[in-house]
């Protein structure tokens, strides 16, 4: 193995607990599908947690849907690029800060200026969200703008939130974690 990538590695290990992160994939990491074939079988799954909480959260009648398509439309949440621009002034950073904190290059971080609808691939919502330094709901929230969810049926899922629940917002460090699980990288050098 080459010596300056070994180097880099022992850098970047020191910023987390690789026993820390293991026990917590452990722990969380559902490596099975969730059965959803009745109730009974529910109630047996590692998923009844989960869907208990996802169902509680979901409206139990019709009362508060909109009347029509147009009045649905006319409601919509704030988009990707707003809750993004909108945490990067609240965090005091400018916006040059924040992209190239996330490793994000600017002709890409252009492309989200200018287009408020953008929808960014998921390891760039997850730097953003990094490099703001979001607590997990935030996190979560910021992307399910973009379409996107935290679930602890996926590694990479689950070792994001990790980092994020131990405050450790070093994208060096959650990339050499998801590099050492074989998972796709937030970006490289």
């Amino acid at each position: 193995m080459d010596t300056l990538f070994l180097n880099k590695i022992m850098k970047y290990l020191s910023f987390f607990d690789i026993r820390k992160l293991n026990k917590y994939i452990k722990e969380n990491y559902l490596e099975t599908a969730c059965d959803f074939t009745g109730a009974a079988a529910l109630e047996k799954t590692t998923c009844a947690p989960m869907m208990a909480a996802q169902s509680a959260a979901a409206p139990d009648s019709l009362e508060n849907a909109p009347d029509s398509l147009e009045n649905a439309l006319e409601s919509l949440d704030e988009s990707f690029a707003e809750m993004l621009f909108r945490k990067i002034d609240e965090s005091r950073m400018t916006d040059s800060q924040c992209y190239k904190k996330a490793g994000v290059d600017r002709k890409l971080f252009s492309k989200i200026r200018s287009n408020p609808n953008y929808k960014p691939s998921k390891p760039t919502a997850v730097a953003f969200a990094l490099a703001l330094e979001l607590d997990l709901e935030e996190t979560k929230s910021l992307l399910s703008k973009a379409g996107f969810a935290l679930s602890h049926s996926s590694k990479f899922d689950v070792i994001v939130e990790y980092f994020i629940l131990q405050k450790n917002y070093n994208l060096f460090a959650v990339n050499e974690a998801l590099y050492e699980y074989d998972q796709p990288v937030l970006f490289r050098e």
